[in-house]
């Protein structure tokens, strides 16, 4: 496309270009290259025109570019979709995973029409605010393990947060990322199996993280429990955050399930709701007790109310009241 094409020469140059010179190396007339550079301004690029000079590329969006996020080693990147709009970034990779893909795809969107959570919440999905991202991994360990993946990858979104910018996440179990006791990352892991063998076929795990949300932008419903970069004071872009995820997601893919005591031990310091006053909201009730610690499988250690402990799994209760994240 020579609207593609254009952008490539101008990010190139490091000086001013011509019409006259972009039409000659592009082998189009310049109406055409006038045309694509305007297509580039209503996207959102400043490009800088002066008679007799030329035109010269100011600033970007923060669009996300598959060719800048891919990575040639590893598995973990070397495909990356980048979409406009899609339903969800979860269910896109898990189509393209039972058609065939290979592991280690990553997608992404601008936005989600029907951005989700656990237990079927939906997820805002604000377009060009947060970082919207899934990727398909297929480890090599026991189905009994693969339900770890959720915290490894709250480790892994805490870390590449940390690498881009000066904000320390912490995480409220079993799946959300916080800071400053705010929701600033949801984490959705999902699996399925082949029905003939009943082997692994996917496991997908999507993060969605707040990035320059404002606080406006969340209105009167979320504000008092979410938060974003922005807000933070981090002017972080998706692209930054994108590749510090991807790395940190390929380190991930090559560590699990052998370097659990290393996510754990950071799991559990990053951890706000051990030690802490919780409720199990399960469909029958609730019950008040103390989140004590973690199992070797990041299952949560509570004390009843009786003095009785328990060990609860994120796919048996909802965790409630921790700081102003309710």
């Amino acid at each position: 496309m020579l609207k593609n094409d254009v952008l490539a020469a101008l990010k190139r140059a490091e000086r001013s270009v011509s019409g006259a010179e972009l039409s000659k190396t592009l082998g189009v007339s310049r109406a055409a290259v006038w045309k694509a550079v305007e297509s580039l301004r209503k996207e959102g690029y400043e490009i800088e025109a002066q008679s007799a000079v030329g035109y010269r590329l100011t600033a970007e969006p923060d669009r996300l570019d598959p060719a800048e996020l891919r990575r040639d080693s590893g598995v973990v990147g070397r495909e990356v979709l980048c979409l406009d709009t899609v339903d969800s970034t979860n269910d896109e990779v898990k189509r393209r995973a039972m058609a065939g893909a290979a592991p280690g795809l990553v997608v992404t969107a601008e936005a989600q029409t029907a951005g989700k959570g656990r237990r079927g919440r939906g997820f805002q999905s604000l377009a060009g605010k947060g970082l919207y991202l899934s990727v398909f991994l297929k480890p090599d360990a026991p189905l009994e393990q693969l339900s770890q993946l959720t915290a490894w990858s709250a480790v892994a979104v805490c870390r590449a947060i940390e690498s881009v910018c000066s904000v320390k996440p912490q995480i409220k179990w079993p799946n959300d990322v916080l800071a400053e006791g705010k929701k600033l990352c949801g984490i959705l892991t999902e699996m399925g199996m082949e029905a003939e063998t009943g082997a692994l076929g996917y496991v997908v795990v999507g993060m969605g993280t707040n990035v320059s949300q404002t606080r406006e932008d969340f209105g009167p419903e979320l504000e008092g429990i979410a938060t974003s970069l922005k807000i933070l004071g981090a002017e972080v872009t998706r692209r930054a955050l994108a590749l510090a995820l991807i790395a940190q997601l390929e380190r991930l893919n090559a560590d699990f399930p052998h370097g659990r005591e290393a996510y754990l031990a950071e799991y559990e310091r990053r951890c706000i709701t051990l030690g802490r006053e919780v409720k199990l909201i399960r469909p029958d009730g609730e019950e008040q007790v103390t989140a004590q610690g973690l199992t070797e499988d990041f299952r949560l250690v509570v004390c009843r109310g009786d003095g009785s402990v328990k060990t609860v799994s994120s796919g048996e209760v909802s965790v409630r009241g921790v700081l102003g994240y309710q």
